[in-house]
């Protein structure tokens, strides 16, 4: 796989390289269980797989270029690169302007915008729409386009569905910037409709059995479908696509639940004329972080704590794993671990802040569940364990850990 020159401050000489031997040592992923680092009175277990992917990696790199290829020019990001505080402050540390929030808000009007200006499409992708301003005012916009390879890749999907005459149900989040883009690269295509979660696919499935009338659906997702979309002609052949940040799982449980609907409805002689069995769009990382997650969760822990930008889709369906198994604590950087007693981390369900008491159990060997989001530079990570480290003056030094592991 291709090297990407990255800052060195995201990599982090022991994380980094604990995560290369492993990879050396298991180049096909068929091992995911996890790194147990035993410092003495404090253990961490780190996933085999966690932080920064081909595209966040690819986006960084693109950034920086862009950069250091226009000195003297305005240069602009549509939005958050990714979902990291760290790396987006560095980006507009050089100099790098926002155009809009994660939301879609302007702080950047488009008139602002000059044929001349320098601009940056996020790794999340944009739309169709917002591609057009930028043509419109004579703006470049290939030559830095992060867009991950592999949200290109449910376009590519998009566009075989469409083609084959189907509607495209898109597994995602409404508001969240990869969706968006998605919903509106997809309905070039054909008619989409966005369900989040397996309860709005479970209402999207009332309509299809006929149990839901017209005004209710309509109701229900009227600000989720693309225009002109008539469910009773477009809901008799689906398929279905993803956010390539969402937990695996659902995306399967969602695309077997309207299998099923469709099977029960026309039959296994006509299933494949209304059901596109798609292989799953779930992107490589995502897919990596979520199976290591699971070999997390098979191992005896006291707490676990997870760290990432807090509107980091991937980083929040980690955290969602965890918490079914143990304590779970999402924070950002190791500043939100306050001291051995408090620790100040996010609500991902109800997005607020929380300061939590007595988190550390007093116990020792007191063993941590260590992971990160695909945002997240190794860099961060290791803040996070240098910070729990130093409330065990006696713990072993990381060198002799590397040592212990056989690792130079």
């Amino acid at each position: 796989m291709k090297q990407f020159d990255i800052p060195a401050t995201y990599r982090s000489s022991f994380i980094s390289t604990i995560k290369k031997s492993r990879k050396d040592s298991d180049p096909r992923k068929k091992d995911f269980t996890p790194t147990l680092l035993d410092f003495g009175s404090v253990q961490f277990l780190i996933a085999r797989h966690f932080g920064f992917c081909y595209g966040v990696e690819n986006a960084i790199e693109i950034a920086y270029k862009a950069v250091e290829e226009n000195p003297g020019k305005r240069i602009y990001l549509l939005s958050q690169m990714i979902h990291n505080p760290s790396v987006n402050t560095d980006l507009r540390s050089m100099g790098i302007q926002f155009i809009m929030d994660t939301q879609g808000n302007q702080f950047v009007e488009w008139n602002e915008l000059k044929t001349e200006d320098i601009v940056i499409i996020p790794a999340f992708g944009t739309t169709l729409e917002i591609e057009g301003k930028l043509n419109d005012i004579g703006i470049e916009i290939q030559k830095y386009n992060t867009t991950c390879p592999f949200v290109t890749k449910v376009w590519k999907q998009s566009e075989k569905l469409g083609k084959g005459d189907y509607t495209i149900i898109i597994h995602g989040k409404h508001k969240h910037e990869e969706t968006r883009a998605t919903f509106s690269h997809s309905s070039e295509f054909s008619q989409s409709i966005v369900v989040k979660d397996m309860e709005e696919a479970k209402r999207l499935g009332e309509f299809i059995e006929g149990k839901m009338s017209i005004e209710g659906f309509h109701s229900y997702f009227k600000e989720y479908y693309s225009e002109g979309f008539d469910p009773e002609k477009l809901l008799t052949r689906v398929g279905v696509v993803n956010q390539t940040t969402m937990l695996a799982s659902d995306t399967q449980a969602i695309a077997d639940y309207f299998k099923d609907i469709m099977l029960a409805k026309y039959g296994e002689k006509q299933l494949s004329e209304h059901f596109a069995d798609t292989r799953d769009t779930l992107c490589y990382a995502t897919n990596d972080n979520q199976q290591a997650t699971f070999g997390l969760l098979k191992e005896k822990a006291d707490l676990a704590i997870v760290v990432g930008g807090f509107n980091s889709s991937n980083t929040s369906h980690l955290v969602e794993l965890c918490e079914e198994k143990l304590s779970t604590y999402f924070i950002s950087t190791e500043e939100e671990i306050l001291n051995t007693s408090r620790i100040r981390h996010f609500n991902f369900h109800n997005k607020q802040m929380l300061m939590t008491r007595d988190y550390l159990p007093k116990k020792e060997p007191l063993r941590v569940i260590l992971t990160s989001g695909a945002s997240c530079p190794d860099a961060v990570v290791d803040g996070v364990m240098d910070k729990l480290l130093s409330f065990y003056p006696d713990h072993k030094s990381k060198e002799q850990i590397l040592s212990e592991m056989g690792i130079s």
